[in-house]
């Protein structure tokens, strides 16, 4: 049987100088090397298609470094990309932060880390969880229903909501270090499913030897 495949794209590397923790704040779009990377995922996807993939629909963040990330890979496949907000980064009562490990020291924010299993400082995991699903599967559902049963879609989101739905698929604790996330910049995180059964999950990174003295500043 054909499977469908959500294929879950991180951005690529964001222009921020002053290493801000930058969650939903406006306005923080690719750096140079990020347009590259954009580029390099765009390739990729056009090859899959080349060698035959269904890729039929594209899906973004609406947080500009997500639209510019899916941009390449749009007029590679001739998609419109749908802005889905259900796709958007986590949130965070710390965004707008430089240096936050020093103003964790500082008293006002220790009610912040009372519960990091949650976490307290942000928007739960499990409701990161449960609104990409939600969004994975509507736009799964679409495909299928328009293209057939082999289609495949591509959601342009963020490291930390994509590495908890990664996490939740492998029935691992939401909970984690961030410093053990395996969803580099541009990375490419694929769900395949029979069905609505969910059965195998796949790691891939286009632009590897871009990567390195890339600055990864997650945005939650």
């Amino acid at each position: 049987m054909p499977l469908t495949t959500v294929h879950l794209l991180r951005h690529g590397e964001v222009f921020n100088p002053d290493r801000i923790l930058y969650g939903r704040i406006p306005g923080f779009g690719l750096s140079e090397l990020g347009f590259k990377m954009a580029d390099a995922a765009g390739e990729f996807f056009a090859q899959r298609q080349a060698e035959g993939a269904n890729v039929v629909r594209l899906v973004a963040s609406p947080l500009i470094r997500a639209q510019q990330t899916a941009a390449p890979t749009s007029q590679a496949l001739n998609l419109p990309i749908h802005s889905d907000d259900r796709v958007i980064e986590a949130g965070n009562k710390l965004q707008g932060l430089s240096k936050v490990a020093d103003h964790l020291r500082q008293p006002k924010y220790w009610p912040l880390l009372v519960n990091p299993l949650k976490p307290s400082w942000g928007e739960p995991y499990v409701q990161q969880v449960q609104r990409m699903r939600e969004a994975m599967d509507d736009h799964r559902r679409t495909a299928v229903a328009e293209h057939g049963a082999d289609a495949e879609v591509i959601i342009v989101s963020h490291q930390l909501p994509i590495w908890v739905t990664r996490r939740d698929a492998e029935n691992k604790p939401l909970w984690h270090d961030p410093r053990q996330r395996e969803c580099t910049l541009a990375s490419i995180t694929s769900f395949d499913f029979d069905g609505d059964e969910l059965v195998s999950v796949r790691y891939t990174e286009p632009c590897p030897e871009l990567l390195a003295g890339a600055a990864n500043i997650p945005g939650a």
